[in-house]
């Protein structure tokens, strides 16, 4: 059974959601994918978005991290507004301030996993010094450091997926976008990479954002926002917990 966490310290109101619509349209065929929804996320939160196939959920996780623009509505990220910014502007934010986990590992073949971590950072000019000493930290953090020189066919799957958890976090995001980080992995592995990203948000204070189909996923987060048909249908605190499990190959 989960004890429940003392939560980190909730800040200030870093993504904001006002009637947030989404409308896909091709020829006569019309989707409308998100139907005015409004949402507040404080920093330092952990919030599990659920819900069936095709209500939503990816959708807003895209329109709330810029990746895809609303059809109307307004979303606040750190007090900006991103219809206001230009592309150019919308990339510098997410690779200043967003990290990106997704269900597939997204990890180039040929490259270590030091050089898929630091790719983020040379893709932003940082320093090749700089950004492979940052990887190599962020790599240690996940509990990979004696790994850095594997290429992802070398790794397990949890273990590459804890590499993608590095490279989102290697640029010290404030928020973390997260699209079923465990829906590739077996049960084992999965609850280990959710423990990894509990600890690191307690510790960092990191924002997540965490879509998903796993109850026990949703457990693990502060708020759990439940979506139907392009809406939110109901908000409930979460467990904010897990049963300690170890982080290892």
């Amino acid at each position: 059974m989960a004890q429940a966490r003392t939560p980190g310290t909730i800040g200030e109101p870093v993504i904001v959601a006002r009637g947030v619509r989404k409308v896909y349209e091709s020829g006569r065929l019309r989707v409308e994918a998100l139907r005015g929804v409004d949402l507040t996320v404080r920093r330092g939160e952990m919030v599990a978005v659920m819900g069936p196939s095709g209500c939503g959920k990816t959708t807003l996780l895209n329109c709330l991290s810029g990746l895809d623009d609303v059809t109307s509505g307004q979303v606040l990220v750190e007090g900006q507004d991103l219809a206001r910014m230009g592309d150019q502007q919308r990339t510098r934010l997410r690779s200043r301030r967003m990290g990106f986990v997704f269900q597939s590992f997204n990890l180039l073949p040929v490259l270590t996993a030091a050089e898929n971590v630091e790719l983020p950072l040379l893709v932003a000019k940082v320093p090749p010094k700089v950004a492979r000493k940052q990887a190599l930290e962020a790599l240690a953090q996940v509990g990979l450091a004696e790994f850095a020189e594997h290429k992802p066919r070398e790794l397990s799957g949890g273990q590459q997926q804890r590499v993608t958890v590095a490279r989102s976090l290697v640029n010290d995001p404030a928020i973390v976008w997260a699209d079923e980080p465990t829906g590739n992995l077996d049960q084992k592995r999965g609850r280990e990479v959710l423990a990894l990203l509990v600890d690191l948000n307690r510790r960092r204070q990191q924002t997540y954002v965490i879509v998903t189909h796993d109850p026990g996923v949703a457990r693990a987060c502060h708020r759990i926002i439940a979506m139907e048909d392009g809406r939110i249908r109901s908000e409930e605190p979460g467990l904010g917990a897990l049963p300690p499990a170890p982080v290892h190959a």
